[in-house]
């Protein structure tokens, strides 16, 4: 496999795989490539140079390790001693509150 220079999308031979832009339609040809792997089953696509991992592997795996939520800028009016409470240890008072209602979130969310 090589690099795209200018794309960073990942070709092999003809196919070519995370090329398209945002917004764009797939090509008659890429549906078509799309729809030959989708007919094709598991034991049918080449993985040799992708092996399977051993399970001991996986002992130090952590789910969502990497994953970071969509930020939505929003206004939203708050007491004045809510915000000075916030502020009151130093940078990052907006993360923080994020933090506490995210806390809050999950908390309804589990006992739901």
């Amino acid at each position: 496999m090589r690099k795209a220079a200018r794309t960073g999308a990942v070709t092999t031979g003809a196919a070519s795989i995370g090329a398209r832009r945002a917004g764009k339609d797939l090509t008659a040809k890429q549906k078509r490539e799309l729809a030959a792997l989708a007919a094709r089953s598991d034991d049918q696509i080449d993985t040799s140079d992708i092996p399977e991992l051993p399970p001991a592997a996986w002992k130090d795996a952590v789910r969502g390790r990497f994953y970071r939520p969509v930020k939505q800028a929003v206004s939203l009016r708050l007491d004045a001693d809510v915000v000075a409470w916030l502020k009151k240890a130093g940078k990052g008072y907006q993360t923080r509150a994020n933090r506490i209602l995210r806390e809050r979130m999950l908390d309804e969310l589990r006992r739901a």
